[in-house]
């Protein structure tokens, strides 16, 4: 066999792993498609709870935000902290001098 006829030979091998490849992410994504379907399917959502859910999104948007915040508050303390205690140490070599 020439060079050519085992390059194309070898690109056929690659372009069957890359078409499975294609094809086994086709089913997983239909998979979990059929899934969620099937599972929103068997849920029944009253008026009421639908109108319940959409009306706490606020309150929760507004919890998470001041979570988030508080989280940021603290590290940042801390991230002040140790940038301070960097800076001493630094200026504490050149006054060692």
């Amino acid at each position: 066999m020439d060079l050519g006829t085992r390059l194309s030979i070898i690109q056929l091998e690659l372009n069957r792993k890359v078409d499975m490849k294609k094809l086994i992410l086709a089913v997983i994504v239909l998979s979990i498609g059929y899934f969620a379907i099937a599972k929103a399917e068997d849920t029944s959502v009253t008026p009421q709870a639908f109108v319940e859910s959409v009306a706490s999104v606020p309150g929760k948007v507004g919890n998470h935000l001041q979570g988030e915040w508080s989280e940021i508050k603290d590290y940042q303390a801390k991230s002040w902290a140790d940038a301070k205690a960097q800076w001493s140490r630094l200026f504490s070599k050149f006054q060692a001098d």
